[in-house]
């Protein structure tokens, strides 16, 4: 059952990341800032939703930065009691505060679960994703939901998914809810992917 195989690779990307040493991922994160910056996914978007990364994931701090130094207009997930998201707009580190699970989330307005619909593009965190495009989560079906959402409402964001080097791989297990991302960044590549 594809739902066993992606626990079992679930646990094993999870103990590569815990074991990474914070320097590297901290270095990770900046050349994963840089690399993601350069996309014109991200370049020429008014509005761009994003999340703050947590524990090891790659960092997002700095690309948040930058994106709101650009004048990008950045939306931040607020964690719902039945794992769907809410959102609310980036107003700069000092402005999110620790919520559930060590989540950071944003202080400002709620805006609604649809309010990711106007995103030009949307930024998912993973553990991987394979050469068609499968995204691996972390099994909370928060983002299925949005990438659902998406559909529903006929919307169609870039959806670009932030891993480390090494986490793009040969293939993820799927099951019939996964919907595929259009681009993984790196820090040290881009992949796209076609439907």
């Amino acid at each position: 059952m594809d739902h066993s195989r992606k626990q079992r690779l679930r646990r094993r990307l999870l103990e590569v990341r815990r074991a990474l040493p914070s320097d590297v991922a901290a270095v990770s994160g900046d050349r994963l800032a840089h690399r993601a910056q350069g996309l014109t996914e991200l370049a020429d978007a008014r509005t761009v939703a994003a999340y703050v990364s947590v524990g090891r994931e790659p960092s997002t701090r700095a690309l948040l930065e930058r994106l709101r130094g650009a004048g990008t207009r950045v939306l931040l997930p607020v964690l719902l009691a039945d794992n769907d998201l809410d959102w609310a707009v980036y107003e700069g580190a000092e402005r999110l505060v620790k919520a559930g699970r060590g989540l950071l989330e944003p202080t400002g307005p709620r805006l609604g679960p649809e309010a990711v619909t106007a995103a030009d593009t949307v930024l998912l965190p993973g553990l991987a994703v394979d050469r068609n495009g499968v995204r691996l989560g972390r099994g909370g079906g928060s983002y299925d939901r949005v990438l659902a959402r998406l559909e529903r409402a006929g919307a169609h964001p870039a959806t670009v998914v932030l891993l480390y080097d090494g986490e793009v791989l040969d293939e993820v297990p799927a099951e019939a809810h996964d919907r595929p991302v259009d681009a993984a960044v790196t820090p040290s590549e881009v992949w796209r992917f076609t439907a």
